[in-house]
């Protein structure tokens, strides 16, 4: 039984991707520790990448991810200012220091190639090979979505490997635990079994925080987002028309202006989108989010849960914010196991798709939905994503990907007040023929509309025209 915790779903890293930076940052990371030779014997690293990584790499950061993670940077814990610092230097000296230890030559032209074929075992293929007087060393990895990555020979080096009270593989068997428990208890309990409550309420603070960061600071930063497309940031457009002009406020004293804001109806739609605009676009500067269940993904849930604490409930507590997270990130791990979470694999119903379902779900119960209501919720809010593709104009998370988390966050919402209304014995798909659906219908995209920029706006656009 594959076993997915909560902190493999929702977890911090760098953007603009998970499966394009986070995911390649860590294979790096991973490459160096596993080798089995002294660094200050090794000569020469060369870095392969190959499919989606290699068709949106350089939009996505891929090639400076890689860079980072030879450098023996860690993704969750880097300063995202730093990253052009390195970059730099690697880029003037010509060389790169292995692990903060040995320094070698390194070209980003010469030692990162961009193979555009693919690799028969996923689209997001990256190999290393490792140099030295004598032998080389190569080792291929995978980048399977949301920062999760493995080996042809094994599954996510991310999965615990650990017994839990309540295993789940889809949602039917989740159901069967949840006869006197909500669906947040049953998660909790698993994780209790991974982790003790002081890492499991710690960690969770963490990702909260860091949610809260990417949209205090995507509300309050002006001008155009980096890549060459010269989009232009909204979200403090947005948050100054709703909020009107102000002086600098700290974090928290934004975050409780904006829980005793009154909201009128019309408002709530351009908060909400405000919320997930201001996320993206910290995640398209290569800023540091939280992957749900992916980064480019990483508005809607924030936005949803700011939705909850600003609208629905005053008076709602960290013990609601956990409940939350719990729901969504079990929800992620199901459509993880049944279907991917990896738009290189399914387009871009695998993150905005399964993050709206993810949010849909989590609010259903903090809503009071019953355990049936919020997999209900959760289905509907995939139901209405089927389908969609993945074509970033330019290979840059930025167009259409930011504002689809709104969308997506829009969907979810609705999606969990349908579920509420809903009899679930009435329901005519239940959340695991909508997950094999997804997975059916990801087999049959065309490999263009596949996080390559090979079809959809990424062709019909030009992006030097944007």
């Amino acid at each position: 039984m594959e076993i997915i915790s909560v902190f493999d779903m929702l977890k911090v890293g760098i953007g603009p991707s998970s499966s394009h930076t986070l995911g390649p940052w860590k294979a790096a990371n991973r490459f160096l520790k596993n080798l089995r030779i002294p660094l200050k014997s090794i000569e020469s690293i060369k870095v392969e990448l190959f499919g989606s990584l290699s068709l949106t790499g350089k939009g996505h950061a891929t090639d400076i991810a890689v860079v980072m993670g030879l450098t023996g940077e860690i993704p969750e814990e880097i300063e995202p200012q730093k990253i052009p610092l390195v970059v730099s230097e690697v880029k003037t000296t010509g060389k790169l220091k292995l692990n903060f230890e040995k320094e070698i030559p390194f070209s980003f032209e010469e030692n990162i190639v961009f193979h555009k074929h693919f690799l028969p075992f996923h689209p997001n293929g990256i190999r290393f090979t490792a140099s030295t007087s004598s032998a080389k060393i190569t080792e291929t990895y995978y980048s399977t979505g949301g920062g999760f990555i493995c080996t042809e020979n094994e599954n996510s080096d991310e999965i615990p490997a650990k017994t839990i009270p309540y295993p789940v593989q889809n949602g039917l068997e989740l159901l069967s635990y949840c006869k006197l428990k909500k669906i947040s208890d049953v998660v909790y309990e698993n994780e209790l079994a991974l982790n003790n409550a002081e890492y499991v309420d710690s960690q969770l603070e963490k990702i909260w925080k860091t949610m809260l960061e990417c949209m205090y600071l995507g509300c309050t930063t002006k001008g155009t987002l980096p890549g060459g497309l010269n989009v232009k940031r909204r979200a403090n457009e947005f948050y100054t028309d709703l909020n009107g002009p102000e002086n600098v406020l700290s974090l928290d004293d934004w975050l409780h202006k904006l829980r005793n804001t009154e909201v009128k109806f019309r408002q709530i739609l351009k908060w909400v989108s405000c919320f997930a605009l201001s996320v993206n676009e910290v995640n398209a500067s290569l800023g540091k989010v939280v992957t749900a269940p992916t980064n480019g993904s990483s508005g809607v849930i924030p936005a949803v849960l700011m939705y909850y604490l600003m609208i629905e409930n005053h008076q709602a507590g960290f013990e609601d914010i956990k409940r939350f997270l719990f729901v969504a990130g079990e929800i992620g791990s199901i459509f993880k196991k049944g279907a991917t979470i990896s738009a290189a694999m399914g387009g871009c119903q695998a993150e905005i798709g399964v993050s709206s379902a993810m949010a849909a779900g989590a609010l259903c119960e903090l809503q009071g939905g019953t355990p049936e209501q919020v997999l209900v919720a959760a289905e509907i809010a995939m139901e209405h994503h089927l389908g969609l593709t993945c074509d970033p104009i330019g290979g840059l998370v930025q167009i259409p990907c930011i504002e689809r988390n709104s969308m997506g966050a829009l969907k979810a919402i609705t999606a969990a007040e349908l579920a509420l209304g809903t009899n679930p014995k009435e329901t005519k798909v239940p959340l695991d023929k909508v997950i094999a659906t997804m997975w059916e219908t990801a087999k049959d995209m065309n490999h263009k509309y596949k996080e390559t920029s090979q079809g959809g706006l990424a062709v019909a656009v030009n992006s030097v025209d944007c």
